[in-house]
């Protein structure tokens, strides 16, 4: 019996020690657990479907609300169909993430004689990709569309291939291009709702959204200054307020097709139609649907949310943390949420400024989590170095 007691007990020294030394995490399992917050989340639209439909005309539609990408209308909206000329979104889109605005490209002579809308480019004439891309948003200029496909990548083979490689990244999968321009082709095709996904993208990117929105341009024609005018044949930059773009479409297979974008007070919807002979009203329809029942949220201000969570083994016995940037979500009007702190009972120091250290989530009336906000370090908790006996015995 004494030798067993004597071996429990060397058994016990020898854990300690182990564990004052490091070599055993004490409560390591349930440390892990406490800091495990899991994935950020942004903000996610929450939206009944109450109020009057409205009234489109198209063959397939959808309205989307840029930053989540929830769908607030559709009919037929995951059906694949031509798009037409609204193919130039993502051949804008690829050509500005390829090359510098600022590159001169001397037009070959593949790119000139274009069936369809066109800018009439001029076999020798110098134009910079930037002068190309509104040539070829604003006047829907095929040849333009060619043209950037071989100053990009060589051919248009491999720029298609590039468009192609661009929507999967994006999580795309049904839709397929053959071309940089959208003249028809069975498969050439996307559905309205990734066009609308496209879209919402695209409009991320400063340069795209600056020359989907601009009403008319001038760039040189045969190395003339100024002497193309290009004029926006977007009705709605003209007539609907809050309208940012985006671009039209037809030929005779595919019917017209129109990508429309529009912001209001924080709001960014954006609408498709593809196949609508009366495609200006019924995008005014789905815009006026989306703005009457969205708006944007602050849910927390800058600095708003300030918590202290304890430190273990670190030189301070708390570290302090908050939101370093503004919490805003939108929400259909009258929408009502919850929110709650998620933090841990404490941290392993060290803690660096800027850590994430936990949440504040919010909740819908139904208990679904939207919005999940980062709770970061404001300042730095060194690790207190403690001596063989603190290990064993605690510090105090």
């Amino acid at each position: 019996m004494r030798k067993k007691k004597r071996i429990l007990i060397c058994a016990s020294v020898l854990l300690l020690l182990a564990a004052a030394f490091g070599f055993i995490p004490l409560f390591d399992g349930d440390v892990r657990a406490e800091n495990t917050f899991g994935r950020e989340e942004t903000g996610l639209l929450t939206v009944n479907d109450d109020g009057a439909k409205p009234y489109v005309t198209a063959v397939r539609s959808v309205l989307i609300e840029a930053d989540s990408g929830q769908i607030l209308f559709g009919n037929r909206e995951k059906e694949r169909a031509g798009m037409a000329s609204t193919t130039k979104i993502m051949t804008a889109l690829v050509a500005i993430n390829s090359m510098p605005l600022d590159t001169v490209f001397t037009i070959p002579k593949e790119a000139t004689g274009i069936e369809g809308s066109s800018i009439y480019l001029v076999e020798g004439e110098q134009l910079t990709i930037e002068e190309l891309l509104y040539g070829l948003m604003l006047r829907s200029g095929n040849d333009c569309a060619v043209a950037l496909a071989i100053a990009c990548s060589g051919s248009v083979e491999k720029f298609v291939q590039k468009m192609n490689q661009t929507a999967a990244e994006m999580g795309i999968t049904d839709t397929h291009f053959v071309n940089p321009h959208g003249l028809y082709d069975e498969n050439h095709y996307t559905t309205a709702y990734s066009l609308a996904r496209i879209t919402a993208e695209a409009l991320k990117n400063d340069t795209f959204r600056k020359i989907v929105s601009t009403k008319k341009a001038y760039i040189p024609y045969n190395n003339v200054p100024r002497g193309r005018v290009l004029t926006n044949q977007n009705r709605l930059l003209h007539s609907y307020e809050g309208c940012i773009g985006v671009k039209t479409g037809f030929t005779d297979e595919t019917g017209r097709c129109l990508v429309s974008a529009a912001e209001r007070n924080g709001v960014r919807l954006i609408a498709v139609t593809l196949n609508d002979p009366n495609d200006w009203n019924s995008h005014r329809a789905m815009l006026d649907y989306g703005f009457h029942q969205l708006e944007r949220v602050v849910l927390a201000e800058k600095g708003a949310l300030k918590v202290s969570v304890p430190v273990t083994g670190g030189r301070a016995a708390f570290v302090k943390a908050e939101n370093d940037s503004e919490a805003s979500a939108v929400l259909r009007k009258g929408f009502a949420y919850t929110s709650r702190l998620v933090i841990p009972r404490f941290l392993y120091a060290p803690v660096k400024k800027g850590d994430i250290v936990g949440y504040a989530e919010f909740y819908d009336g139904g208990g679904k989590l939207f919005y999940r906000l980062p709770l970061k370090a404001t300042e730095d908790v060194e690790y207190k170095k403690l001596t063989l006996f603190e290990k064993i015995f605690g510090a105090k």
